[in-house]
């Protein structure tokens, strides 16, 4: 391995159609455009990874304070050292996970599609939290390869204390994907399985909507809508939308499946 050279490097130069060794300016990015729109529940911060050079750049001042850096960190490798040692494992899995599911669906549609995944990081008292990763293609060269990638961390540990183990690649503005693995070391995921469908109405029932009005959203039925809701809830082993909710962000689907065919700046992360 290079000297400066991330530990994640490995896996990404086994994709070369997926990530980009050319250099390209990006005095034209503007992160904000990205994020001023969107809600995070919870503390969060975001960069800009340059794939070439394993730098990160555009970094949101909160990296320094969740994370207790006296100085702005300026390479990848940085922010991997703040993962706990036992789930580095696991972001190796759920990385290799990501990049082999994009890397099947084409790159010329990575700039519609992200990966997520959650694991522990050092805070900066010491201890470590659950953080929600996301990252999502902002800049890609001509044969459509992630030249610049960004990588939004949330801190979930309000929510759940406890990693789902999901790798998860999600679709969005034009795309439906919805891809998920269970990379838990005893793969118990309960042989949860919600369809496509019932993946797509899980957003607006955790949004409050009634089902009238998420079969207006959809143009189907209401009894279709009420038909799928009691799927859910079976399928959750959950009674209401209350306990759905709390049980789907544990599982990580509420998290990665918010808003339905919307454009980036409108997501929820």
């Amino acid at each position: 391995m290079k000297p400066n050279e991330h530990s994640l490097v490995p896996i990404w130069e086994k994709y070369p159609e997926i990530f980009s060794s050319d250099e390209i300016p990006d005095d034209k990015i503007s992160i904000l455009e990205f994020i001023s729109e969107i809600f995070i529940p919870g503390e969060y911060y975001y960069y800009l990874i340059d794939i070439l050079r394993q730098e990160i750049t555009y970094q949101h001042p909160n990296i320094t304070k969740i994370h207790g850096f006296t100085t702005m960190p300026n390479h990848l490798e940085e922010i991997i050292n703040l993962i706990h040692p036992d789930d580095i494992s696991f972001v190796m899995k759920a990385e290799e996970h990501c990049s082999k599911k994009m890397s099947e669906i084409g790159a010329e549609h990575l700039r519609s599609l992200k990966s997520c995944y959650w694991f522990r990081m050092r805070v900066a008292d010491g201890s470590y939290h659950l953080f929600h990763h996301q990252a999502i293609t902002l800049i890609t060269d001509k044969e459509n390869r992630v030249v610049r990638s960004l990588n939004i961390h949330t801190d979930i540990s309000y929510l759940t204390k406890t990693n789902n183990y999901m790798a998860t690649v999600v679709g969005f503005n034009d795309r439906n994907d919805f891809h998920q693995i269970d990379l838990s070391p005893l793969q118990n995921n309960k042989g949860l399985i919600l369809t496509n469908r019932e993946l797509q109405i899980l957003p607006y029932i955790a949004q409050g909507m009634t089902s009238s009005e998420i079969a207006q959203q959809l143009e189907i039925s209401s009894l279709t809508v009420r038909v799928h809701r009691k799927n859910i809830l079976r399928k959750t082993d959950t009674c209401n939308s209350s306990s759905l909710i709390k049980r789907c962000i544990e599982l990580g689907l509420l998290i990665y499946t918010q808003i339905i065919n919307t454009t980036l700046d409108q997501w929820i992360f």
